[in-house]
């Protein structure tokens, strides 16, 4: 097998493509952006990272409410995704335009996307200047999840049924087939039966 080096780049790839919602009808500034670069960055206490460049409109959004919603999204809503990714919210009212349902936060100031199977709202705790975009660390402070994934006799939350997508290098793709579950490499074989 044979290894090309490249320049350096921003290669980590699929990533998740979240539509990240901030403002409020309250507050005449109800936005979304597309956001690819997300991380998770602590358990306890619950934290997460997104990065966004200061150019985008968004940005100041969040800078001056300190809260955003991170909404997971599905192959339903893979076009708006992608429209909200390049048009901007200084020019367009983006629920209106792609028909995404708005919905007022239950934790925080800012709105959330009624067609997100998962709604993740967060505090921002500390923003870091890194280059071309700005690094949002941030609080999650509740979960807001679309019961129908939810299985009412064990409590669990089956998201892998929403049909998310991804984003890698430009695309973006539903999620395959499972592979395995986590441990699955080290879990002992069971007895045979015949």
């Amino acid at each position: 097998m044979t290894k090309v080096s490249w320049k350096p780049g921003t290669m980590v790839y699929p990533a998740p493509a979240v539509l990240v919602s901030c403002g409020s009808k309250e507050t005449n500034d109800a936005n979304i952006v597309t956001v690819a670069w997300i991380g998770t960055v602590c358990t306890e206490p619950p934290m997460l990272s997104i990065s966004v460049r200061p150019t985008r409109y968004s940005h100041a959004i969040i800078c001056r409410h300190m809260t955003f919603t991170v909404n997971l999204t599905t192959q339903t809503m893979a076009r708006a995704v992608d429209w909200c990714g390049v048009k901007s919210g200084r020019d367009y009212d983006k629920f209106k335009q792609t028909g995404l349902t708005y919905l007022p936060g239950i934790s925080n100031t800012c709105c959330m996307i009624g067609e997100s199977p998962l709604c993740i709202e967060c505090r921002v705790k500390e923003i870091l200047k890194l280059g071309s975009h700005d690094m949002f660390i941030a609080d999650v402070i509740n979960i807001v999840a679309d019961s129908q994934y939810i299985d009412p006799d064990t409590g669990v939350f089956n998201l892998e049924a929403a049909g998310l997508i991804a984003y890698s290098h430009g695309k973006y793709y539903s999620l395959g087939e499972q592979l395995g579950h986590f441990g699955f490499s080290v879990k002992k074989k069971g007895k045979q039966t015949k």
